[in-house]
This record gives structure tokens, sequence and C-alpha cells, in this order.
């Protein structure tokens, strides 16, 4: 046989074999999907995220993540429901024995009404929202609550700026902590007026708050862009992370859509028994039915990591 003959021959066995161990990996994939076998972490969707494989009705799609696997989910504007729903949620996921991830503190918004000026009218809106959170948190069952403490007010120094923060957020302590309710202080990059940027900047304020009741949400998509070195920055500021959500970058889709290794900082979160939501606050790259299975698969394939 010449040796051409032979390396074509040769490469083609190679590909075929490529071709069938690929299929029984995605077979494999499937089949878990199929069966509800949970995942190692839990993963909690959001409302809307399997609009088109479960439907509009959002009971309807948490039963549909149970299905899945998914064990966990989160809702931002848990607080704009009404009692009623908030209770439909809450009693469905008890049932399924799935947990509620975060909702986000109803404070009147975060940018201008900042808690780094030091203003008693932004105070009394965030400690406002620090009441209606444990009626929330009643009906819901969550006990997590994200709180992002607004833009830079660049009147004062960073150090009276911080120092606003700080006080402010022992307020809201006093008033949650006795609920077992904990705020999840959460740094950003949607804008650099964010007064919140990095995790050690959230460290740092947390430790000063000294309250079971303030710690860190560390979002990998948000920190990815800010600061990256994610499991090295984690390491340090581990103590106060109480929440992580994550999302691809660029362009916060799914894992395996962008430059993180999810795979890697999924294994670290196991490895280090981190046993609450893994939040999956970001879009999905695919249309339809599709988008939606691809993300499912997508998660399927970096929680391979045991």
């Amino acid at each position: 046989m010449k040796r051409n003959e032979f390396l074509q021959k040769g490469l083609l066995a190679t590909g075929v074999l490529m071709t069938s161990s690929s299929l029984a990996v995605g077979a494999t994939n499937t089949q878990k999907a199929a069966d509800g076998q949970p995942f190692n972490l839990k993963y909690g969707p959001h409302d809307g995220m399997f609009r088109n494989l479960a439907g509009n009705n959002v009971l309807d799609q948490i039963q549909f993540m149970y299905d899945q696997g998914f064990r966990g989910i989160e809702d931002n504007g848990m607080p704009g429901r009404s009692p009623e729903d908030q209770k439909k949620i809450g009693d469905l996921l008890a049932k399924l024995g799935m947990e509620m991830g975060v909702f986000v503190l109803d404070k009147g918004g975060n940018g201008a009404n900042t808690l780094a000026a030091g203003k008693q009218e932004y105070v009394d809106i965030f400690l406002k929202g620090c009441q209606q959170a444990i009626e929330v948190s009643k009906r819901c069952g969550g006990k997590l609550t994200t709180v992002v403490p607004g833009d830079f007010f660049r009147n004062h120094s960073i150090e009276i700026q911080t120092a606003n923060v700080i006080e402010a957020l022992r307020r809201g302590a006093e008033i949650l902590e006795p609920h077992g309710i904990v705020m999840v202080l959460e740094p950003l990059s949607d804008s650099p007026n964010l007064f919140l940027r990095t995790s050690n900047q959230t460290y740092l304020i947390c430790k000063a708050v000294n309250s079971p009741s303030c710690k860190i949400l560390y979002d990998a998509y948000h920190m990815q862009r800010n600061e990256g070195d994610l499991i090295a920055n984690m390491e340090r500021t581990w103590s106060e992370i109480e929440y992580i959500q994550v999302g691809d970058n660029p362009g916060r889709k799914e894992p395996t859509t962008g430059e993180i290794n999810y795979k890697n900082i999924f294994k670290y979160l196991h490895d280090k028994g981190y046993k609450g939501v893994v939040g999956m606050e970001h879009g999905i790259s695919g249309r339809g039915k599709e988008g939606e299975q691809r993300l499912i698969d997508a998660y399927r394939e970096v929680d391979t990591f045991m």
C-alpha cells in the first residue's frame, strides 16, 4: 500500500471513530436530560428561559426545569409579582424540592438613588425595600435578595462614599438578619458610573458591615469584564461569597459560547462545597426550541467534571 493511501484510509477510520464517539457523547447527554438526572450543581434558570419548550406559564416552566434536572431558579422580578403568584411559585418549589435563588431588592432603582450619597431620602427607599423583602421571602421561600448600591456620588471622596454605603447596609442588615434573609451585593460591569465594581471592593464592604445578612453576589460574567482572574479572585473573597451567577463573555449567553472556561469554574465551585444556586443570568445564543435545547446541552457539557 502506498503511503498516501495508508494515510487517507487511516484518517478516514479516525474520522469515523471520532464521529461515533461524538454521537455517543451526545446521546449520553440527551439521555441524561430526558431522564431528568439532577446536575452536579444547582443551576437556576429564570422565567422565560424555556418559554418555547414549556409555554409561557411560569409554573409550567418551573416543572419543565425540574424535569430537565435543574434544582434551582432565580427571579429578579419576584417583588413585582402579585402576592398570590409569589406564593404559588414558592409552593411549587417546595413541592419539587427546588431552591429559590435571588430576587432583586425593590428600592426605587440602582442608579441616581445611590447609597454612596449618604442622603436620608435614598436610605429610606432602600430600607423600605428591605421591609418589603421580608414579605416576599415569606411567600416565595427565597432568602437572598440582590442589592446594588447605585452610582458614584462624585461630590464626595471614595472614602466618604464607601462609609455611606457601609452605614446604609448596616441598617438594612439589622432589618433582614432576624428573618434569615441575606442581601447579596453585586458588583457590575454595565456602566462605569456604578459605585460597586470589583470583588475586593465588595469584600471590604461586607467585612465592614460585619453581618451574616450582607454578603457577595459573584457574577462571573461581570467579573470577567471588570477584573478577570476569576478563580483566584473567588478564592480570595470566598468567605464573603454567598451566591454565584454566570453568563459567558462576550455576549452574555450560555456557557461554551464565549471565552470563560466554565467547566473549570464549576469544578472549582463543586470542590469548594458550594451548595447554593448558580444563577443562569444570561441570554440564549440560539432561537426557539432548538436554542433552548442547546442551552440545556451546554450545561450538561460543562457539568461533567466529576
